[in-house]
């Protein structure tokens, strides 16, 4: 009886000591951690798989923005002759994870705007947009800080 005791003692003391390391080491689903798992994901990627392509994206990204640039990448007009999420057509993605930066974020209703900065010497901000989706954020837009550009609207039918 008293090795059970012990048992269930020495688990209990375990579980407990355990209990918050493992509370502190989940990532909290804030807009911030979104982007920030999204980024680290997507420049780990760089020269391997081509991103978009790659079905874990949707872990990150909202379905119908995945899904538009699927269509513009088939269609061959995706946005802005750069790619989409960091609006460059060469970088190293070494620097570009070494140097993130997210701001805080601002909450305008149900989505939240992160503004976000890459690079040594020459910068690249980006605004990421989030919203929720199946109780997760996800990206909804990226958006570059140098100005407009038009952007091709997904159609299921063509």
């Amino acid at each position: 009886m008293i090795k059970f005791i012990l048992r269930v003692y020495t688990s209990l003391a375990v579980a407990l000591a355990l209990g918050p390391g493992v509370a502190t080491a989940a990532t909290p689903d804030t807009p911030e951690t979104a982007v920030k798992a999204f980024y680290t994901w997507y420049l780990q990627q760089e020269g391997s798989v081509y991103q978009l392509t790659d079905s874990r994206i949707y872990d990150y990204v909202a379905k119908p923005t995945v899904d538009n640039l699927r269509d513009d990448y088939r269609h061959k007009t995706l946005p802005g002759g750069a790619d989409y999420f960091t609006r460059v057509q060469d970088l190293d993605p070494q620097i570009w994870l070494k140097t993130m930066t997210l701001h805080p974020a601002i909450a305008l209703g149900r989505t939240a705007v992160i503004p976000v900065t890459f690079g040594l010497g020459e910068k690249q901000n980006l605004v990421a947009s989030v919203g929720r989706e199946n109780g997760h954020w996800r990206i909804t837009k990226i958006e570059d800080t140098t100005g407009y550009q038009g952007f091709h609207q997904y159609d299921p039918m063509d």
